[in-house]
Formats: C-alpha cells, sequence, structure tokens
C-alpha cells in the first residue's frame, strides 16, 4: 500500500512539475508552483458547506507551551507532509490521518525557528522531502523519511557555506519552503534584523547533490548594478534584504520572482545612507543561472520594517481586453503591485509623493517614495485622532492622552526619538498567510490586520538599567528585540525570563555563540561575555567582564530601537477603531474592490455587544471553484470559516480545537473533497499540535 501510494505521488508531482496542475492537489506551498491557494473541486458548496464533519484528525504529540504550526501541509497522491510544532517532519495517509514514518532532526528540542511547510521533488522514480533545520538543508527519502546519503555530506548541506563570512559569524534559517525548478531548489532566508546581521542572498541547490547552483547578491558587491546605492563596502558587514517570506518560479518561462525584506538595521539607517537596492524589491531572476532579468522596489531606505512578507503570486488578468501574466506582491504597507512577469512594469499606475524627513541625527531618509493608484491600500493608511479606539470612553481617552507624546500620521512618519506610532505596523498589512487568487473571476483575496505599534529610538545607554558588564551587553545587543524587560514580542521574539526552566548555561552560551533564526551570532563577544550574559539572563547575576569586538561598520549606529511594542490600551485590546484585522476581494483586471469584511472576533467582547471588530491574523485561505473561501487563520477566536467568494457573505463557521495561524490545504482522494487544517494556537494563546481534516459525509 506504502509502495502505491508514493507511486502514485511521483507521477502527481512529476504533472506538476511540468506546470500541468489540474489544482486537485495540494502538492506544493501555496498548492502549486503559482502560489494561488486556488482549488478547481467542487463537492463543497455554499449550500452543503453546513455539512461538512470532521473526517479525521491527526495529532502529532508534541506541543508544547507558547509553540504554534505555521506549515501549510502539502499532499501528494494520497499522502500528507507536514511538521510539528518541534519541526517533526512527518508522512501522513491523507485517508485515514494515521502517521507512515516521522523524522525528528532536533531529537526532541525546542526549535529556533518556524517553519512554515515542506518543498516535494521528483524525478518519476526517486522522491525527496527538502527542508531546513537550523542552518542546514536537508533531504529525506519520501518513501522512508530517511537522510538521502547522495545529499551533501549525509543528508544535510550547511546554508552557511555559501557565504563570504566565517561561518560563526553567519546566521541563517529557512521559515518558507523552497520553489523547484527542474533539479534546482531555489531558497530564501531568514536572518538577523540587527547588527551583526547576513545577507538576504539568493540560493539555488541541486536536489540530487546538495552542490550550490548560483546565488544572488541582495546587497551588490563592487562592480554589481546596485552598489551605488549603498555606502562603500556596506556588503561587508550588513545584511537582511531578504526573501524570508519565500518565492515563486514560473516554470515555463524559467523566472523566479523574490520579494525582499528591509535591510539591517531595520529602524536607524545611518550607515546605510542610500536607496539600498535590493531591500524592499521584486526581484525578477533567470531561474537557471541567477541573473537578474529585471527588479521593481517599492520602499527606498526602509526605516519601519515594511517587508514584503509573503510569497508573490503568478496570475493571469486581462488588461485592455487582453491577457496578461502578471506577479502579484502585497506588502505590510497595505499596498498591492501588480506587474508584468517579462518586463516589471506595474499594470496599474503609481506616483512618486514626497515624505517626510527625519531629525534623528545621521539618519537621511529618501526624499519620496512610490504610491500605486490602483488597487488602493487594503489597509488604512494614516493614524489621526480620529483613528482612536472608541471601545469605551475610557479607552479612548486613556489612549489620546499616550498620544500626547508620541510622533504619528502617514506611515512614513520617521522613527523618533519621542516614538512614533506605526501604522500599518510591524505585524502588516499583509502577514506570512499569503494572498489567494480565482482563475475564474480574477478576483484576488487578501487577509490583513490593521494594528498600530510604537517605535522609539534611544541611546543605547537608555536600554541600560545598570552599570555593569552583564546586563550593559544585554541592553545594548538584545533589548531592541526582546525588550528591556525580557518580555518580548512572541513568537517572534521571544521572552527571556524564564530561561532557567528550559536550558542550562552551556545551552543558552551555545546558541548566543551560534545564534539562531532572526537572532545574530555573537561570537565576536568573546567566551567571558558570551559566559557572562548566558549568567546573567539565567539567574540574574550580574559582573564585570571583557568583551571582544569583531569587524565594526564604518559608521557605529548611534541609536537602536526600545523593543517591539503594540499599541493597546490599559485591557490590551488595540489602540485603533475597528477593523483590527479584515478580508477583502479585489477583481484585478480593474483594481477595484469587491466586498471587504471585519475577519475575526474577541469572544469577551461579542459578550458586551462589540461585534465585527476583526482581530488580528496570521494564516492565509484558500478559495475553490466550488464557490467558497475558506480561512482560519484568525488569533483569538479559533474558528475555521467559509465565506461566499463572490459576495464574501459568510455562509458556515465552526470551532477548532486551538487557533488555526496557517494555511489550510485542499486535495481529493477516493473521489471525495477534503479540507485540511493545521490548529496550533500559540502567539501567547494555548498551543496544540493537530492537524483536522474536514470532509462532507
Amino acid at each position: 500500500m506504502q509502495r502505491l501510494l508514493v507511486t502514485m505521488a511521483a507521477v502527481a508531482a512529476s504533472a506538476f512539475a511540468q506546470g500541468s496542475s489540474s489544482y486537485k492537489g495540494w502538492e506544493a506551498y501555496g498548492g502549486g508552483y503559482e502560489n494561488i491557494h486556488y482549488s478547481s473541486l467542487k463537492q463543497i458548496t455554499p449550500a452543503n458547506v453546513n455539512q461538512l464533519k470532521v473526517a479525521w484528525t491527526y495529532e502529532s504529540g508534541d506541543a508544547y507551551p507558547g509553540s504554534d504550526i505555521q506549515c501549510n501541509p502539502i499532499i501528494v497522491g494520497g499522502v500528507m507532509y507536514v511538521t510539528s510544532p518541534k519541526l517533526r517532519v512527518a508522512a501522513v495517509d491523507a485517508a485515514t490521518g494515521k502517521e507512515m514514518w516521522s523524522f525528528d532532526g532536533l531529537k526532541g528540542r525546542r526549535p529556533a525557528h518556524k517553519n512554515r511547510g515542506l518543498t516535494y521533488w521528483t524525478d518519476g522514480k526517486s522522491a525527496r522531502i527538502l527542508f531546513a533545520l537550523d542552518t542546514y538543508l536537508l533531504s529525506l527519502d519520501a518513501k522512508t523519511g530517511v537522510l538521502d546519503p547522495a545529499f551533501g555530506e549525509k543528508g544535510r548541506v550547511d546554508l552557511r557555506a555559501a557565504f563570504d563570512r566565517r561561518p560563526e559569524m553567519t546566521t541563517i534559517s529557512i521559515p518558507t519552503p523552497g520553489a523547484i525548478y527542474k533539479d534546482t531548489i531555489i531558497l530564501g532566508s531568514s536572518v538577523p534584523e540587527s547588527h551583526p546581521s547576513t545577507p538576504g542572498d539568493i540560493l539555488a541547490y541541486n536536489v540530487r547533490t546538495g552542490k550550490l547552483q548560483w546565488s544572488f547578491h541582495t546587497i551588490p558587491h563592487p562592480g554589481e548594478p546596485g552598489y551605488e546605492t549603498w555606502p562603500k563596502d556596506t556588503w561587508k558587514y550588513t545584511g537582511g534584504a531578504n526573501p524570508w517570506a519565500g518565492l515563486v518560479v514560473d516554470v515555463k518561462r524559467g523566472l523566479v520572482f523574490a520579494p525582499t525584506g528591509s535591510a539591517a538595521y531595520d529602524f536607524y539607517g545611518a550607515d546605510r545612507i542610500g536607496d539600498n537596492l535590493y531591500s524592499n524589491t521584486i526581484l525578477c531572476l533567470d531561474a537557471n543561472t541567477g541573473k537578474k532579468k529585471w527588479h521593481f522596489q517599492t520602499i527606498r531606505h526602509d526605516v519601519w520594517d515594511l517587508d514584503f512578507p509573503t510569497a508573490p503570486l503568478l496570475a493571469t488578468v486581462r488588461k485592455n481586453g487582453k491577457p496578461v501574466d502578471v506577479v502579484v506582491a502585497a506588502g505590510k504597507d497595505g499596498f498591492i503591485w501588480v506587474l508584468n512577469r517579462d518586463t516589471g512594469e506595474s499594470l496599474f499606475s503609481f506616483e512618486e509623493r514626497a515624505v517626510p524627513v527625519s531629525n534623528v541625527e545621521g539618519e537621511m531618509l529618501a526624499k519620496s517614495q512610490k504610491f500605486p493608484l490602483k488597487p488602493a491600500p487594503f489597509v488604512r493608511q494614516e493614524f489621526s485622532e480620529a483613528t482612536v479606539t472608541n471601545r469605551s470612553p475610557e479607552a479612548h481617552a486613556e489612549v489620546m492622552e499616550r498620544l500626547k507624546g508620541l510622533d504619528y500620521g502617514g506611515r512614513f512618519t520617521p522613527p523618533s526619538l519621542r516614538g512614533t506610532v506605526v501604522f500599518p505596523g510591524f505585524a502588516g498589512g499583509a502577514e506570512w498567510g499569503g494572498e489567494a487568487f480565482d482563475p475564474e473571476t480574477h478576483l484576488y483575496y487578501i487577509n490583513a490586520n490593521e494594528l498600530a505599534w510604537i517605535s522609539k529610538l534611544v541611546l543605547p545607554s537608555q536600554l541600560t538599567q545598570r552599570k555593569s558588564a552583564a546586563s550593559r551587553i544585554y541592553r545594548s545587543r538584545c533589548g531592541s528585540c526582546h525588550g528591556p524587560d525580557m518580555k518580548g514580542a512572541p513568537p517572534e521574539y521571544p521572552a527571556l525570563n524564564g530561561l532557567a526552566l528550559k536550558m542550562n548555561a552551556t545551552q543558552l552560551a551555545g546558541i548566543i555563540h551560534k545564534g539562531s533564526g532572526r537572532m545574530p551570532p555573537f561570537a565576536s563577544l568573546g567566551d567571558p561575555a558570551i559566559s557572562a550574559l548566558a549568567n546573567y539572563l539565567l539567574t540574574g547575576k550580574d559582573e564585570e567582564v571583557a568583551v571582544e569586538r569583531g569587524p565594526k561598520p564604518p559608521v557605529e549606529l548611534k541609536y537602536a530601537m526600545d523593543g517591539y511594542k503594540t499599541f493597546t490600551d490599559s485591557e490590551g485590546y488595540p489602540a485603533t477603531t475597528p477593523p483590527w484585522g479584515s478580508l477583502s476581494a479585489i477583481n484585478l483586471d480593474t483594481g477595484e474592490y469587491v466586498w471587504k469584511v471585519p475577519l475575526g472576533e474577541y469572544p469577551e467582547l461579542v459578550e458586551k455587544g462589540i461585534k465585527d471588530t476583526g482581530t488580528e491574523n496570521h494564516g492565509g485561505g484558500i478559495v475553490t471553484a466550488g464557490g467558497l473561501f475558506f480561512i482560519a487563520s484568525t488569533h483569538y477566536d479559533n474558528k475555521l470559516r467559509a465565506f461566499d467568494k463572490k459576495t464574501g457573505k459568510l455562509v458556515w463557521e465552526t470551532k477548532l480545537p486551538h487557533a488555526g495561524n496557517a494555511t489550510p490545504s485542499m486535495f481529493e482522494l477516493k473521489g471525495k473533497q477534503y479540507l485540511v487544517v493545521p490548529c496550533g494556537g500559540g502567539r501567547e494563546r494555548p498551543s496544540g499540535g493537530s492537524f483536522v481534516a474536514f470532509a462532507l459525509p
């Protein structure tokens, strides 16, 4: 039976790799190489969706407090491949939910980074599952879950070897699955967002051998186009400009489309004066060679962390009555860019507008930025007194009083020493769950957050609460992400005030030395300082210690941000008026909105009669030929919802065991349509580890 399933998987994936997917399965992250989150299945309709029942549940069994699931399952030939909260890879019978094999590369320890899915490759004879774990790219036999001995060194490739920096000074992880082109897997990455950082090079590896095929420097080297948009030799010491949210490949054209994030340091750019290509850019590369075809930069010299947070999608729309193949990318800023795949030309008009200048010493922002005229932004673009919450008179008055000490306005209001309201905030606008596109109606769907955050620049000395060295190291090197109070901004920036219950001094020192996920390596501090810092974090004991220093940038950064802070009232609700989360449908032929609805609710507010607020949401949704749009991304209500895809009317909802903060998948098996929803919870809510499949009776 297992051999039959794997054979079916190989045949299905081989057809998929040639670009002939029927959209009846879910063979790749986002549903197929176009990443449009679409299913051609029609069994489930608005008329019968209320009859959906749980068909089976796969319980991974390794959830822990604070864990979540961000994995979008892939299903190939009757086998579902997923990662658990502890990043254990599992192959599951998609008809029954029974586990067929699993691979635990971390041996039970908690992961230092997220995983949003797996990559499947086959040549029709053998099949592989590729994914990243720590700083390694791994290849597993899809039939057995055993490491492929022909790939790299015993099934692993050290991703740090692709960079021209010492491995101990390089931190990289791959949260989003790579894209397959022929026998090549092409990868974006997650790197530290503060100094020291790793550049966001795009990497391509041979799937059979693990050999590096090509790389593209997103921070250009001397002689490369774009080098002139940075200070001299910036590529030697800075990082970022990385497509952490993933990329897509047009397999027919042999083109890679990669949307990049901001450059390090995220919030103060005195050491990177200039436009900073190729940060905040949609890049088009030759999939065979990695050579640039074209680029489209949407934000110059970003100091607001306005990354492209999701992989783009490939669609065909109509312009002046003719079909045009486009790549579509949505940003945290709430803007949607629709670009011709061959030329990079925007299908809709945009204009350059003057933006405010910074009054912070050393900072030099771009004088103007791009503003698309269509589609209109899918979230609000300006914070004003009219935007302040009206949840209650007390909450309104409290936020208005706090606003007196902050700078606010449009989304390009510069970070300041007073503190600046960032709106849309660091969590979007768009988030990593991604968009959907219906090739039948040309409707484009995007779920979004509408939450304000606060960015405040401070002198590193202002982050120091004590004069001793260990605490000083923490405040200057760690405080920007984990906060002066060590409470962090989970899950991206975890709290550190309970580490003693999770690890010992040796384990923690190893993480500080090597880095992890977005966290850079701090080997340059030297072993005595690392040991003192680890001891301080675990016990609170402070001590003076000598600090070694590695290579310095030519401009020492004078300011840092004092931590990631959401702008909320005293009860923890958003400081803005609703909607706090939304779902929109836009006709990409015209750029006009068809409908928009709030997405999510707070159960305790509903009990008080406060409805339709929307909430923070992260996973994406699925649009179907059966007339529905499914989404389970809402953070607080643990609901799976189905909307009429043409009208936005809610036609069905059900409670999940935990919040579904990931994109579901849809597939057909033995004539039956299934919807499988990852239910991981987390994000400071109860955590779970289940995948729940729904089907009609």
